[in-house]
């Protein structure tokens, strides 16, 4: 009589955050306004535009993880990830404020904006995860995107410096999210490893919920040129 198979061994966090990141990795070329920035040819007005979208972002992603921290109450592990991107957004809407200064935008200019609804598309999708998507699978997702976002804001850091002559202070906030994240890394895997361990989590759903935030990521980039 045939031995039944041993049961295959769990994926581990690192593995699953290793395996969306690789597989919801946008094509090299697939960010225009970023390769048009690289290559010094962008207008420097589409950095005025991105400064301005990005404060409305920054407030709903603010406001999204501080829903999704509350709904993991739970779950510490998961509700440590997401008030941790919290704090990091509160850090990046400070370090705006050296880009906006640099473009000569006015406190009401910003106020007064009324935003492109291509630009704001990733919050808007991202308040849907933070209504009805698992947390943890949120985590995985938001992973993958922030692999692919850290990799624009390094590009876009450098030329601003190279093509740009921007000065430290409007790059500061390209810099901040260019740097690697050992502890927002850490918490993500403790997040995951708890979804895992009580069958939260759902890589394949996360995937998919992965796979809008990539798209709705290269439509802000997209609406920012237009």
């Amino acid at each position: 009589m045939a031995r039944p198979a041993p049961d295959a061994p769990r994926p581990t966090a690192a593995a699953v955050l290793d395996d969306a990141v690789r597989v919801l990795a946008p094509d090299t070329d697939a960010n225009r306004l970023v390769a048009r920035i690289q290559a010094g040819t962008a207008p420097r007005s589409v950095f005025a535009t991105f400064a301005l979208e990005q404060h409305q972002v920054i407030a709903a992603d603010r406001l999204s993880f501080q829903h999704l921290a509350r709904r993991a109450d739970g779950d510490p592990p998961v509700a440590d990830f997401f008030e941790l991107l919290v704090q990091g957004e509160t850090q990046a809407l400070k370090q705006l404020a050296g880009l906006a200064d640099a473009c000569e935008l006015t406190e009401r200019e910003i106020t007064r904006y009324r935003p492109r609804p291509g630009c704001q598309a990733y919050p808007s999708y991202a308040a849907r995860l933070a209504l009805g998507g698992e947390p943890t699978d949120v985590a995985i997702a938001l992973t993958a995107n922030f692999a692919a976002w850290r990799g624009y804001c390094a590009i876009v850091e450098a030329a601003m410096r190279e093509h740009y002559a921007f000065p430290e202070a409007a790059r500061d906030f390209f810099g901040f999210f260019a740097e690697p994240a050992p502890a927002v890394e850490e918490k993500a895997r403790e997040a995951v490893q708890h979804g895992l361990d009580t069958g939260q989590a759902q890589p394949a759903m996360a995937h998919r919920y992965g796979r809008l935030l990539q798209a709705y990521e290269l439509m802000f980039w997209d609406a920012v040129a237009d």
